[in-house]
């Protein structure tokens, strides 16, 4: 078979490298605080982001090969040793996964150069950060990608540009206004982004600021700084530590008043609105309160068909949208095909995954030793290959 890592490497558009093309600026920018580096500085942002990207990054990636009918799976090749060995000299397959769909996520865009040989071949993944990149379209109507490489650990073109083309990138968007560049969730629903900073940032300064001691002792006789000092002392040493909360404190020599002191309404208030927006950056990204620990309304019900509901809604578009970008710009004219495999969802639930298995097995969709590789066992052992230990 001719060697499928060599059909995106089309030589003659190298000529558009020189062209300057007009800037496309849908979704490359977002105001504070909807930016990323702000956004991700509120709990439930950094946690819808880690809990979509970690989990698309678990699932096996798969490298087929279809011949008619009949599809089987590759296990050789440049591209396998890349998701075995990982895509470039700094990731793992997962941790490269992960990278590309919180960037995705984060910024509604995703990019991966194709690094290969002079031959063609594929050589290594490297997701570029969407903040490097500036997006033109040529005159031709091509894309093109100008990078400015940040000063770091990674920076081949020492900060000046250099230009990639449309053939020698993948590009993972997330929803466009345009078919071109992805559009941001967070500068979607900047407003929510906005509210949930304000809450944020006024409990922060209301446990810090505010003046709201548990309790006040008042005295209609007038004291000296020499007494108010010394009952301030006796307070201290008799309820200052956890271990002496709740004690009931008595002064001799004053006649003094108890005023307890509560939340008021107002306070109360403040910790709803918080799970509001909990619950409104959770719409945004379609990640269950469940899965990232909000169990304000849970049961044991809506608690089992979380993580189904999150497979089906929100990581399953994903799967299919980096799996049509990857086969687009790695395997366009080619019989192969990689394939993200989401069944290794069922692992999470025994029961689930057996009964597959037998439905599988019983309708003759799935052998006995298939359902053993499935599961990591070696194929199942028949009688006449056992041993007599006895003998």
């Amino acid at each position: 078979m001719k060697n499928p890592f060599k059909y995106f490497f089309h030589r003659p558009e190298r000529r558009d490298r020189g062209v300057d093309g007009w800037p496309i600026l849908a979704g490359t920018a977002t105001d504070y605080p909807a930016s990323p580096a702000f956004a991700e500085q509120l709990s439930t942002v950094l946690a819808c982001v880690t809990a979509v990207s970690s989990a698309v990054s678990a699932l096996p990636a798969l490298l087929y090969q279809s011949q008619g009918k009949t599809r089987t799976e590759v296990t050789t090749g440049e591209i396998c040793r890349l998701i075995k060995e990982g895509p470039n000299p700094y990731q793992t397959w997962p941790e490269f996964v992960e990278f590309l769909v919180a960037q995705t996520l984060l910024r509604g865009n995703g990019l991966v150069e194709i690094e290969s040989a002079r031959d063609g071949t594929v050589t290594g993944l490297r997701v570029i950060p969407w903040d490097w990149c500036n997006a033109q379209m040529l005159a031709s109507g091509r894309l093109v990608y100008d990078v400015y490489d940040q000063p770091g650990i990674y920076s081949p073109a020492a900060g000046k540009r250099r230009r990639l083309l449309q053939h020698e990138v993948i590009h993972v968007r997330d929803r466009s206004d345009d078919g071109l560049i992805g559009k941001s969730r967070l500068q979607r629903a900047a407003p929510v982004i906005r509210g949930a900073w304000s809450a944020h940032n006024f409990a922060g300064s209301f446990l810090e600021n505010a003046l709201t001691p548990s309790a006040l002792l008042t005295s209609e006789r007038e004291m000296t700084a020499e007494a108010a000092g010394l009952v301030r002392e006796k307070i201290q040493a008799a309820v200052s530590s956890s271990s002496k909360a709740g004690r009931l404190l008595f002064l001799p020599g004053g006649e003094f008043q108890f005023h307890r002191l509560t939340v008021n309404p107002e306070d109360a208030e403040l910790l709803e609105s918080r799970k509001f927006c909990t619950e409104e950056i959770c719409r945004i990204f379609q990640v269950p309160p469940p899965i990232i620990q909000d169990y304000s309304h849970n049961t044991f019900t809506n608690s089992e068909q979380a993580g189904r509901w999150f497979a089906q809604f929100c990581l399953l578009p994903w799967v299919r949208k980096l799996e049509a970008s990857f086969n687009r710009a790695l395997f366009a004219g080619t019989d192969l095909e990689l394939t993200m495999d989401m069944s290794a969802f069922d692992r999470g639930s025994p029961e689930t995954r057996w009964a597959n298995h037998a439905i599988a097995v019983s309708n003759g969709i799935l052998a006995v030793d298939e359902v053993r590789e499935i599961e990591g066992w070696g194929p199942k052992v028949q009688e006449s290959d056992t041993v007599d230990i006895q003998a």
